[in-house]
This record gives structure tokens, C-alpha cells and sequence, in this order.
């Protein structure tokens, strides 16, 4: 009877923490909202001649307790972290640079974290010219596997975005090597789209370099598609 007892127990132990495991639910990423893309912030808060204050928003995601903002200086490299538990947060970034942000989703009941979109701005300051935005890659993204044409093609689009609006012309890197060192094609402003001639069940990488009329350049960097 004991014996019998123990048997039960262990088996409403192990239904019990499977249900647990299965109620698990992930985060869901959240939807940034300012500083807006591909634009300049104007509202931070002055904290001498080379910084200010900018504030972050984003909207609340379902599934997250706690929301990790990452901040890149796009000219530096550094990066700043903060946690928050709200759809807010605020950091001290250097005026008139380039700076790259998202948001990573997290709580307490799984490992997974998920992260949002990730989008560019300007901190507003003393700046005369302002560089390109990054070209957005758009297809194929990042680890896509592809179907080339009848033409035996694939075709490459992406869209671009300047404060100054001086786009000059885009520069399109493609090879089977990473990082790319093929410039196959520079194009104007206008063009967005290429078609480039692929290889079954080979994996190629592409970036574009997006060029202004005083020279500044932007690099989307490096993604990479398969060709089934």
C-alpha cells in the first residue's frame, strides 16, 4: 500500500510540473515608439554642451516583467544598457550623433527573451551634415532561404532614409565571402532593387553602403540568405 502511495505521489508530482512547464508563456517583443526612425530627437534634456537626456518609449508587451533597452553610439561602438520594468526609460547620450536602439523582452517564468525591432536616430545637436541612415535590408532578410528565377536570380531591395535628404547613391556589396568584398553594382537614390545572378544550395552575404552627396556613408551590414 505504501508502495502504491509513493507511486501516485510521484506521478502528480511529475503532471504537475509538466502543466507548470506548459504554462510557461514567452515574452512578446515590444513595439518601439520614440525616439521615431530614421528621424532626429529634439527633446532631450541639455546636460552640458556634449550630452543630453534623451527618453525612450516603447509600448508594453504581454508576457514581460522587465524590458532591457540597448543603446548604440553607431560612430563609437559603446553600448549602454538599462533594465526597466515600465515602458520608459532615460540616458545620457552625446549630442549629434548616430545611435542605434531596441528592446529586449523578458520574465521570470522562461529562459527565451525576444527583441524588438531595432531603429535609428539622431541625438540632436551642433551638426551641419548628417551622415545616411543605415539602409533597411528588406529582402531577403537575414538567414532567409530562397528560390532563385527562371533566370536563375535572386532579387535584392532594401530602402534608405537621410535627414538631410541628400541621398547620392547605394552601394551594393555581394559574394560567398562574409563580410562581402564584391562591390557588384552602385546605383542612384532611386533604385532600391537589383537582381543578382546565384547558384543552387549556396549561401551568399550582401550588405548596401549608403552614399550622400557629401560623401558620408552608411554601412547596413552584413546579412546572409541560402539559395535552395
Amino acid at each position: 500500500m505504501m508502495r502504491f502511495l509513493v507511486l501516485m505521489l510521484c506521478l502528480l508530482m511529475s503532471v504537475t510540473s509538466c502543466k507548470k512547464k506548459s504554462n510557461a508563456h514567452s515574452p512578446e517583443a515590444a513595439l518601439l515608439v520614440f525616439p521615431e526612425e530614421n528621424s532626429e530627437c529634439t527633446t532631450g534634456v541639455s546636460l552640458g554642451e556634449e550630452i543630453s537626456q534623451v527618453e525612450f518609449r516603447w509600448a508594453l508587451a504581454d508576457h514581460t516583467e522587465t524590458y532591457e533597452l540597448r543603446v548604440t553610439n553607431i560612430a563609437t561602438g559603446i553600448v549602454q544598457t538599462i533594465v526597466s520594468t515600465s515602458n520608459s526609460a532615460k540616458l545620457p547620450l552625446a549630442k549629434g550623433e548616430q545611435f542605434s536602439w531596441f528592446v529586449r523582452s523578458r520574465n521570470s517564468e522562461t529562459e527565451e527573451t525576444v527583441s524588438s525591432e531595432q531603429w535609428y536616430f539622431y541625438n540632436a545637436g551642433s551638426r551641419a551634415t548628417y551622415a545616411p541612415f543605415p539602409a533597411t535590408i528588406i529582402t531577403p532578410g537575414s538567414s532567409e532561404n530562397v528560390f532563385k528565377d527562371i533566370n536563375n536570380e535572386v532579387e535584392l531591395s532594401w530602402s534608405g532614409s537621410d535627414l538631410d535628404d541628400d541621398l547620392a547613391s547605394y552601394e551594393v556589396y555581394f559574394s560567398v565571402e562574409t563580410p562581402p568584398v564584391n562591390l557588384i553594382r552602385a546605383v542612384s537614390s532611386e533604385i532600391t532593387t537589383i537582381k543578382v545572378s546565384v547558384t543552387s544550395a549556396t549561401v551568399y552575404y550582401w550588405k548596401v553602403v549608403a552614399v550622400d552627396e557629401e560623401g558620408n556613408k552608411s554601412d547596413s551590414g552584413v546579412y546572409a540568405f541560402k539559395v535552395l
